[in-house]
């Protein structure tokens, strides 16, 4: 003879399996609007890529985020579902069917991080390559030293370089043409320092003994601040420069004023040393 059981209370239930996916629809919802309506947001902490590499950087970020999250809603939405549709119910002392193995889930979840990691491999590998890609013939070089606690530019194609001292300044500036290539060449005369503008969303250790290269195309014009981001002694926090980005009709003209500014500084040091040594005959 059967023992008279409770009827299970479908209303509640039912109420239940109606607004949790209503409710986790509209929480998708809400991130998507706030997505698109707030750029910091979906950069995810990243500040806005001035460089074309830093876009694909961005992109890479913002595609694990995405592929995280998905794996964090699937877990917690099971654990979720468990937790409310599988509850012991009120009056109901029965066990819950007991299962020793289920090989096709088990093997679903051992395949599935290996799917998982592979693609995010794939895809980081793809833009490493991109980034780390070196042309022939970039339209702008700049020879970087960096010692403590300052930085040194050097332009070979234009015969000029900029010189600053550390933090308050004048810092070292970095003038560059917007939707050009710029390669820069990394070296150190004493230890080890690291190229930083966060703006470029890169940065590139600078070895002594061992230069280092790479490459940018810049998008977006705007002053921005340099770091050192690698420990290099007492004035480390103070190594900084100014990065200009500007179009390539003012970069000209600022390569221009510069050259103005060298000849001139040379004509007057060769007039003094003439000066001086007229003086020294005369005596």
């Amino acid at each position: 003879m059967t023992p008279n059981r409770p009827a299970p209370r479908s209303g509640r239930a039912g109420q239940t399996r109606r607004w949790v996916p209503r409710a986790a629809g509209l929480a998708v919802l809400l991130v998507a609007l706030t997505g698109c309506t707030n750029d910091t947001f979906t950069r995810v902490g990243f500040p806005n890529p001035i460089t074309k590499q830093g876009l694909v950087t961005l992109h890479l970020w913002q595609g694990s985020w995405i592929a995280g999250m998905a794996v964090a809603v699937l877990v917690w939405g099971i654990i979720l579902w468990a937790v409310v549709f599988h509850r012991k119910r009120r009056g109901d002392d029965r066990l819950p069917p007991q299962v020793r193995y289920n090989l096709p889930i088990e093997i679903l979840y051992t395949a599935l991080p290996f799917v998982l990691i592979a693609v995010l491999f794939y895809y980081t590998a793809r833009d490493e390559d991109y980034i780390d890609t070196l042309t022939s013939n970039p339209n702008v070089t700049v020879n970087v030293v960096a010692y403590q606690w300052s930085w040194q530019f050097n332009y070979p194609q234009y015969n000029v370089t900029d010189n600053g001292v550390m933090y308050p300044g004048p810092l070292p500036l970095l003038e560059l043409p917007v939707g050009e290539t710029v390669r820069f060449n990394l070296t150190s005369p004493d230890v080890i320092h690291s190229f930083w503008v966060p703006e470029f969303l890169f940065k590139r250790d600078v070895i002594p003994g061992h230069p280092n290269h790479f490459q940018v195309t810049l998008t977006h014009t705007g002053t921005y601040i340099g770091h050192c981001s690698e420990l290099c002694g007492l004035y480390h926090s103070r190594m900084l420069f100014t990065v200009k980005v500007v179009s390539q009709q003012q970069f000209q003209q600022w390569v221009a004023a510069r050259k103005s500014s060298s000849s001139s500084t040379t004509a007057i040091i060769g007039q003094s040393a003439a000066k001086t040594a007229t003086r020294s005959v005369s005596k």
